[in-house]
C-alpha cells in the first residue's frame, strides 16, 4: 500500500491510496473464505467449495473481485488513516479511483481532520481549588460539635440567629395541582439547616417569639407551595465549658490540647485529600477556558453527545430504570437534557483541544520510548500481547489516537506542575501541601 495526504479547505485533507497487487490478492482470498462459509452448494460441505466452482456460482471473477473491494475497503482506509499520521474525526468521502476490475486498486478518501488550534496563557493559570490549609474557626466549630452533644437549651426573649432551635407551627398548601395541606404542630426547626424549603433560614433570622413568616418555595421537583410559619418559642444553646475534665469525661482524649491536635490532624488531612481530589478537574476546566467555544467542531461535538447519551442509558438500564421515568425524576424535558449533555460534550471537546495544543505549544510530543513503554503498561493492564495491540492500532487506524493519548499524559503533568493553584480567596497555595500523601491518614 502506498499513501499520501493532501490538505484541504474546511479543515479536510485528501488521502490518495495505491492498493499493490499482493495486498489485493490476500483481499480477495479472504473474501473467497468468507463466501465459501455462507455459500451452499450442492455437492460440496459448506465452507468445501473449491474457489474456482465458488466463483462460476458468483458469476465469474469480477463478482468476486468486486466482493473482496467492499469487505476490504474500511481496513485499506484505516491502514491509510494510520501510515499518513492522520486524525479524522468524520466519516470519510471514498471514491475509487482505477482497478475496480482489473490491475492496481486505486482511491481516494476525503475526511474531516481535528484541527489543530493555538493557546496563550498557559504559563499564567490561576486555578481555584479547596484550601488545603485548617483555620482556627475550623477547629473551634469541630470542638464545638461535641459540646453540642451535652448543650442545655435555654429559651431566649430575642431576635433569632442561625443556630437556634425555634417552636412553631406550620401550614403548608399547594399553590397548583391536588394535594391536601399540611399542618404541624410544636415543629422544632435548628435555624440553618434548610430543611423546611430555600428561603426560610435568610427570611427567619432577625425575627422573634410570636411573630409569623410567610413564603412560597419548593416542596418538590416542580411543586410550589406557600409556607406560613407561626413563631411560638426561641431557644439556644448554652454548650459546656471547655475544660480538661469535660474533655476526659465526654469524648475519647484526655484535656483540651489533645482533642484540638488530633482534630487538627484529621482536618488537615481531609482537606488536603479535598484539595488534591479537586486539581484534575479544576485544572482541566480552567485551560478549557483558553479555547473558545466556536473552535468546537460539530461533529466532534455530535459525537460526544451521542456517547454521553448512550452512557446515561446504560447506566439507567443497570438501575431498572428508563430515560422516561429518569426525565420525570429529574424534573427535566428531553430538549434540556439534550442541551445539557450537550454542552458538557462542548467542555469535553475544548479541554482535549486545548491540552492537544499544549502539547504542540510546550513540545510535549512523547518520545518513541514514551509510547513503547506506554503500550507495554496497556497492554499489560488489557491482557494482552503488546505487538498484538501495536498491530490492532495500525490496522484500526488509532496509531495518531494512541500517541496523543500519551501526549495529553504528558500535558497534564506539565499543567500540575505549571499553574499556580489559589484557594477561594485568591490565596496562593503552598504546592508542597498538594503533593502530600495522605493516604495512610485516611485509612486510618
Amino acid at each position: 500500500m502506498h499513501a499520501t495526504s493532501m490538505n484541504l479547505d474546511d479543515n479536510r485533507i485528501k488521502l490518495t491510496v495505491e492498493i499493490d497487487e499482493s495486498e489485493m490478492n490476500e483481499a480477495i482470498d479472504a473474501a473467497a473464505t468468507s463466501l465459501s462459509k455462507q455459500m451452499t452448494v450442492k455437492g460440496f460441505r459448506k465452507g468445501k467449495v473449491p474457489k474456482s466452482v465458488m466463483i462460476a456460482h458468483l458469476g465469474g471473477p469480477d463478482v468476486l473481485r468486486s466482493e473482496a473491494i467492499r469487505e476490504s475497503l474500511p481496513d485499506f482506509y484505516s491502514r491509510a488513516v494510520a501510515d499518513t499520521l492522520t486524525d479524522p474525526i468524520g466519516q470519510p468521502d471514498i471514491n475509487i479511483t482505477g482497478g475496480e476490475e482489473s490491475g492496481l486498486l486505486t482511491f481516494e478518501a476525503e475526511v474531516e481532520v481535528r484541527p489543530q488550534i493555538s493557546i496563550r496563557g498557559q504559563n499564567e493559570l490561576r486555578v481555584t481549588i479547596p484550601s488545603p490549609v485548617v483555620n482556627d474557626a475550623e477547629i473551634t466549630a469541630q470542638i464545638d460539635r461535641f459540646r453540642e452533644t451535652d448543650a442545655i437549651l435555654r429559651e431566649v426573649d430575642r431576635p433569632i440567629i442561625t443556630g437556634d432551635l425555634v417552636a412553631m407551627d406550620i401550614h403548608v398548601e399547594r399553590l397548583e395541582g391536588d394535594g391536601e395541606p399540611i399542618d404541624m404542630s410544636d415543629y422544632m426547626y435548628t435555624v440553618g439547616s434548610g430543611v423546611i424549603t430555600e428561603g426560610v433560614d435568610d427570611l427567619i433570622v432577625g425575627l422573634k417569639a410570636g411573630e409569623e413568616l410567610k413564603l412560597n418555595g419548593s416542596m418538590g421537583p416542580g411543586v410550589v407551595a406557600t409556607y406560613e410559619l407561626k413563631l411560638k418559642q426561641v431557644k439556644e444553646r448554652e454548650l459546656p465549658e471547655l475544660t480538661d475534665e469535660w474533655v476526659k469525661e465526654n469524648t475519647e482524649w484526655d484535656d483540651i490540647d489533645a482533642m484540638r491536635d488530633a482534630i487538627l490532624g484529621q482536618a488537615r488531612t481531609m482537606k488536603i485529600v479535598e484539595a488534591q481530589t479537586s486539581q484534575r478537574d479544576a485544572v482541566l476546566m480552567a485551560v478549557s477556558e483558553l479555547v473558545s467555544e466556536e473552535a468546537a467542531p460539530e461533529v466532534l461535538v455530535n459525537g460526544e453527545t451521542s456517547e454521553r447519551l448512550q452512557e446515561l442509558g446504560q447506566r439507567l438500564a443497570q438501575q431498572k430504570l428508563n430515560l422516561e421515568t429518569f426525565l420525570e425524576i429529574t424534573n427535566q424535558t428531553p430538549d434540556q437534557l439534550l442541551e445539557t449533555l450537550r454542552q458538557d460534550a462542548v467542555r469535553a471537546v475544548r479541554i482535549d483541544l486545548a491540552m492537544r495544543a499544549l502539547v504542540k505549544a510546550e513540545n510535549l510530543e512523547p518520545t518513541p520510548e514514551e509510547v513503547d513503554d506506554e503500550l507495554e503498561q496497556t497492554a499489560k493492564a488489557m491482557g494482552v500481547d503488546v505487538d498484538k495491540l501495536r498491530t490492532n492500532l495500525r490496522d484500526s487506524g488509532r496509531v495518531v489516537a494512541f500517541n496523543s493519548e500519551v501526549a495529553k499524559m504528558k500535558a497534564s503533568r506539565w499543567l500540575s506542575d505549571h499553574v499556580t493553584f489559589v484557594d477561594p480567596d485568591g490565596v496562593e497555595i503552598d504546592r508542597e501541601l498538594l503533593k502530600a500523601d495522605q493516604s495512610e491518614d485516611v485509612d486510618a
